[in-house]
C-alpha cells in the first residue's frame, strides 16, 4: 500500500469539480467527513439512498478531486456489485499493492501494515454472487466476514454505499449521508439490469453451432452464468457453461468462482482445483484473452489435463506457455545442477532434497541430506557437494566425505559466516544464490551486503560489497563466458533491486524499486543476452533484458519462494503452493529488440 503524502491542510471545496445536483447538496458533508480524522469523528460514513438517487454521482465527484492528500485521497475503491467475499479481497489486495490475496491473508497484511487506510466501497448493497440460497450471494456475508474485520482495524476509514438497506446499521459510531429516494436526471440503469433477456442468445455461433464467446457482448460474458443459475433447467445450463473452455476463458471469473464454491453443482473433474488456483489472477479484468488462457492452462496442467489440452492452442499465443505443473510439490529452495542434463535440485519444506526432470517436473532421484536441516537456499559444486542455507540462517555443507577439497572449501565458507554471525548477529546470511553452471556462489545478509565465494577452490575471505540498507531477500549472479568477473544481482526488504558488476563499483541507484519486496531471483545467459527474473510478493514477475534495461511484467499464479531460469528461457517457479515451469517466448517478450 502506498498512501498519499500527508499535507498540513486538506484542499477545500474549490479544488473539486463544480458541484451540481447531488454533489451540490451533499458534497460538502462528504468532504467534511473525509477531511476530519479527529478521534471524535466516526471512521465510517454510510451513503444511503434509493436506486438512481445519485449516490454513484456523488462518489464519482469525490473521486475526481485532487490527489496527494492522505485524508481525502482513497487508497482503494472497490465497486462491490457482484462481488463475494473472496473476490472483494482479491481486488482490494490488488489495489493496495499486495496482489490478490485470500481474505485471511489480506487481513493479516493489513493488521501488520498500520498506515492510515481510506476505502471507498460503492454498491455494497448489490454485493453477492452465486446460487441465491448460498451465503456467497448475500451482501451481509461479505460485511460479516471481511468488511467488519477491516473496519475494526483502527487505521481504517471507509465510505460505504449501502443503498436503502440496513447493512452496517449495527456498526457502532457511523455517520450517514442520505441522498434521498428520487432518481436524479442522469440516472442510467446498471449494465446487468437486463437479466430478463436470454443472454446466451446474444452469443454468435460457429458454423458447427459452438458458442463464440470471444465475439460475445460483454453483458453475456459477465452474466450468462448468473442467469443460468436462475433458469428452470439449472443443472444443464450451468454444466454447459462450465464445460465450455471458451466460456471459462472469456466469462466472468468471479461468477465461476462463486458458482464452484457450491459443492452441489457438478463440475468436470479437476475444475474446482483449477479455479481455486487461477481465479485470484483471472479476476483481474486487465488481463488479455491470451494471458487468461495461459494462466488457466498452467493451472489445468496440474489438475485437469483434458482442459489443458483444449486451452493449449490459445495459450501458445501468449508470452509464456506452461510446460508442466506440480501442485503436489511444495518447494523452499531450487537450483540447477551442474552439467548438461539441466536437472533441478529442489528442497521441500521438510528438508528432503530431490532431483527434478526439467522437461516434466518428475522426481528422478532423492539426494542425501541431513533430515534435521530445512534449506531456504542451496548451491551445488560440480562434484555434487552442497552448501545449504537453513531456515535459521546457518550454512550447512553436505559432502560425501569429511575430508578433501569439497569439505575444506564448503566447511570454511560455513564457519566463516558462522563466526561472523556469532560476533555480529546483523551479518546473519539471509539469501543464497549461484552463478549457473559455474563454481561461483553469492550470499546476502541482514545488513544488506553480498559476499561472493568460489566453491571450487579455497579462499580465506569472500569478495564483499554493501548494496542495500535493509536485509537481503534474494540473490543471483552471472559469470560472462571467458570473464573472471561476475554480475551480482540482489534484492532487499526495502523493495530495491541492485546490480553490481564486480569489475567496477556498484551502480549508484537501484535498477528497480517498488512498494513490495522480492521473494526470489534467477538469471541466465540466453541467445537474447543476459536475462534476470524477479518474483515479487504482490504476485508479479518481472523479466529484465539486462543489456537494454527493458522489462516485461507477468502475473504469478502461485506464491513464489524460488526460481530457476535456463539458457533456453525455461522458467521454473516454486513455492509453498507447488512448482510449475513456463516456456518463455523470447520473440514475443523481446520483439521490440528486433523491430
Amino acid at each position: 500500500m502506498s498512501p498519499a503524502p500527508a499535507l498540513d491542510e486538506p484542499p477545500g471545496l474549490a479544488a473539486w469539480p463544480p458541484r451540481e445536483g447531488v454533489s451540490a447538496a451533499h458534497g460538502p458533508a462528504l468532504l467534511d467527513w473525509a477531511a476530519d480524522t479527529s478521534a471524535g469523528r466516526p471512521r465510517v460514513c454510510l451513503l444511503r439512498g434509493a436506486r438512481g438517487s445519485g449516490k454513484s454521482h456523488l462518489l464519482t465527484w469525490f473521486l475526481l478531486g485532487p490527489t496527494g492528500h492522505a485524508r481525502t485521497t482513497p487508497h482503494a475503491t472497490i465497486p462491490s456489485a457482484g462481488l463475494f467475499t473472496d473476490a472483494f479481497a482479491w481486488e482490494l489486495g490488488r489495489q493496495l499493492g499486495y496482489g490478490p490475496l485470500a481474505p485471511d491473508r489480506l487481513l493479516e497484511r493489513l493488521t501488520a501494515d498500520q498506515r492510515p487506510l481510506l476505502l471507498l466501497v460503492p454498491d455494497l448493497h448489490l454485493a453477492g454472487r452465486g446460487p441465491a440460497d448460498r451465503p456467497s450471494a448475500q451482501p451481509s456475508v461479505l460485511v460479516r466476514d471481511l468488511l467488519v474485520p477491516l473496519l475494526r482495524l483502527p487505521q481504517t476509514r471507509a465510505v460505504v454505499e449501502v443503498g436503502d438497506t440496513d447493512l452496517l446499521d449495527a456498526w457502532p459510531g457511523t455517520e450517514s449521508i442520505d441522498v434521498g429516494d428520487t432518481p436524479h436526471d442522469g440516472y442510467v440503469p446498471p449494465a446487468g439490469a437486463h437479466c430478463a433477456e436470454d443472454l446466451t442468445a446474444l452469443v454468435p455461433r460457429s458454423d458447427d453451432g459452438r458458442p463464440r464467446w470471444d465475439l460475445a457482448p460483454e453483458p453475456a460474458r459477465e452474466h450468462a452464468l448468473d442467469q443460468a443459475l436462475l433458469s428452470p433447467d439449472t443443472a444443464h445450463t450451468v454444466r454447459a457453461l462450465l464445460t465450455d473452455p471458451g466460456f471459462l476463458v472469456h466469462g466472468s471469473a468471479v461468477s465461476v468462482a462463486a458458482c464452484l464454491a457450491d459443492e452441489r453443482i457438478l463440475t468436470p473433474p479437476g475444475l474446482r482445483e483449477v479455479w481455486r488456483t487461477a481465479a485470484p489472477q483471472l479476476s483481474d479484468t486487465a488481463h488479455s484473452t491470451t494471458q487468461r488462457a495461459a494462466l488457466l492452462h498452467t493451472a489445468a496442467l496440474g489438475a485437469s489435463p483434458t482442459l489443458a489440452r483444449y486451452l493449449r492452442p490459445l495459450a501458445d499465443q501468449h508470452l509464456f506457455t506452461a510446460a508442466w505443473a506440480r501442485p503436489d510439490a511444495p518447494v523452499t529452495a531450487l537450483t540447477p545442477m551442474p552439467g548438461d542434463r539441466g536437472q533441478l535440485l529442489a528442497a521441500d519444506p521438510l528438508g528432503a532434497l530431490t532431483l527434478l526432470d526439467p522437461a516434466t517436473g518428475a522426481d528422478t532421484a532423492a539426494v542425501d541430506s541431513p533430515r534435521s536441516v530445512r534449506p531456504d537456499g542451496v548451491a551445488v559444486r560440480r562434484d555434487g557437494s552442497l552448501l545449504l542455507l537453513t531456515d535459521t540462517g546457518a550454512l550447512q555443507p553436505v559432502t560425501p566425505e569429511s575430508e578433501g577439497t569439497a569439505a575444506v572449501v564448503l566447511g570454511h565458507i560455513a564457519s566463516h559466516h558462522g563466526h561472523l554471525t556469532l560476533r555480529h548477529p546483523y551479518l546473519r546470511p539471509t539469501a543464497l544464490g549461484q552463478c549457473p553452471h559455474s563454481g561461483t556462489t553469492v550470499l546476502g545478509d541482514e545488513q544488506g551486503s553480498v559476499h561472493l565465494w568460489t566453491l571450487d577452490t579455497y579462499h580465506p575471505n569472500p569478495r564483499s560489497q554493501t548494496l542495500h540498507k535493509a536485509p537481503i531477500t534474494a540473490v543471483t549472479c552471472l559469470t560472462p563466458p571467458g570473464d573472471r568477473h561476475a554480475l551480482v544481482m540482489s534484492a532487499a526488504l526495502d523493495g530495491t533491486v541492485r546490480l553490481w558488476a564486480t569489475s567496477a563499483d556498484p551502480l549508484p541507484d537501484p535498477v528497480e524499486q517498488r512498494p513490495a519486496f522480492v521473494t526470489a531471483l534467477a538469471s541466465a545467459h540466453s541467445a537474447y543476452g543476459p536475462i534476470l527474473a524477479v518474483a515479487w510478493n504482490d504476485a508479479r514477475l518481472h523479466l529484465w533484458h539486462l543489456a537494454t534495461g527493458r522489462v516485461r511484467a507477468l502475473p504469478l499464479l502461485t506464491r513464489c519462494r524460488a526460481l530457476s531460469l535456463s539458457p533456453d528461457l525455461r522458467l521454473t517457479i516454486a513455492g509453498p503452493d507447488g512448482t510449475y515451469a513456463l516456456r518463455l517466448d523470447a520473440p514475443r517478450l523481446w520483439d521490440q529488440l528486433t523491430n
